[in-house]
């Protein structure tokens, strides 16, 4: 087999996986926190794509300043949402906030669909033409951007959670929110830190890959089930094992996609995730303590 087809397949396998790592360490980071299976999360990701494509459409800006725009925007619904939704009916009534979310998302897609149209859209920029080679491997610029932008939001996460007191205090409320009452932390405060970071990784996703794919107001649902089966096969609230099961996945599908069937390639998350259920129910990492 060709060797260069092999390392082509991986590198794009890389590049898909991380954003799956975005979207699914989001979801996982809100899970870890406030015990809420986030349904909406996949419209900030949209959200976040839309964005890009409105304002560099209609405001003339270019992508960076658009991207900063775009990710402020859905900071700002993802708190509104909190502040007006999940705060009011509690976060530890998992039942009623599964159905609250979903509601958010059917609501948030629908009406964007009614203010802007659900028309595809392309977003162009200076840089989605040009390509980066190295040993005979190339991959587009607009993927090499989305890759950067996902590996400084990771180290931007790990620096949050391990290097400041908010996000030791994360780390506290997902371990044991009444240990966490004790020593005087307030789990509202944190609860909704982790709202703004899980919207913003959403968003980023949305904002990397907006060059790459038409932007539309549905893209966002077949995006969150994956990143709901990645959740699962990593461990729920395992933010570690979210992000490696997202690159193994991206990895997995995209040799699926080169070498057997467009048809194999997305259906292998929602296999994955059912053989895991079956062999570890908790998740490949998953485990007592989160976050």
């Amino acid at each position: 087999m060709d060797l260069i087809l092999l390392g082509q397949l991986l590198v794009d396998g890389v590049a898909i996986g991380l954003i799956y790592a975005l979207l699914a360490v989001g979801l996982s980071l809100i899970f870890g926190v406030l015990e809420i299976v986030n349904f909406a999360h996949g419209e900030f990701y949209m959200l976040g794509a839309m964005g890009v494509a409105l304002a560099t459409s209609s405001l003339g800006l270019s992508y960076w300043p658009a991207a900063a725009l775009s990710v402020a925007g859905v900071c700002l619904v993802g708190c509104a949402v909190f502040e007006l939704l999940l705060r009011v009916k509690g976060a530890r009534n998992f039942e009623h906030s599964l159905m609250m979310t979903l509601g958010i998302s059917l609501a948030l897609q629908n009406g964007v669909i009614y203010l802007v149209s659900s028309t595809p859209r392309l977003v162009e920029i200076s840089f989605s033409f040009g390509r980066v080679e190295w040993a005979e491997v190339s991959l587009p610029m607009p993927r090499v951007v989305a890759m950067a932008l996902s590996l400084a939001s990771f180290v931007g996460l790990y620096l949050v959670l391990h290097r400041t007191r908010i996000g030791r205090a994360m780390r506290g409320v997902a371990q044991s929110r009444d240990a966490a009452l004790m020593v005087g932390i307030r789990p509202l405060a944190v609860a909704r830190v982790a709202v703004l970071l899980g919207a913003s990784l959403s968003a980023v996703a949305g904002v990397a890959l907006a060059p790459v794919y038409a932007v539309h107001p549905a893209m966002g649902l077949p995006v969150v089930f994956k990143a709901f089966a990645v959740v699962i096969i990593g461990g729920l609230g395992s933010i570690e094992g979210a992000a490696l099961a997202a690159l193994v996945l991206g990895v997995l599908e995209s040799f699926a996609g080169g070498l057997a069937d467009t048809v194999v390639r997305d259906a292998l998350a929602f296999v994955l995730m059912i053989v895991v259920l079956l062999v570890r129910p908790e998740g490949l990492f998953g485990r007592g303590v989160r976050v």
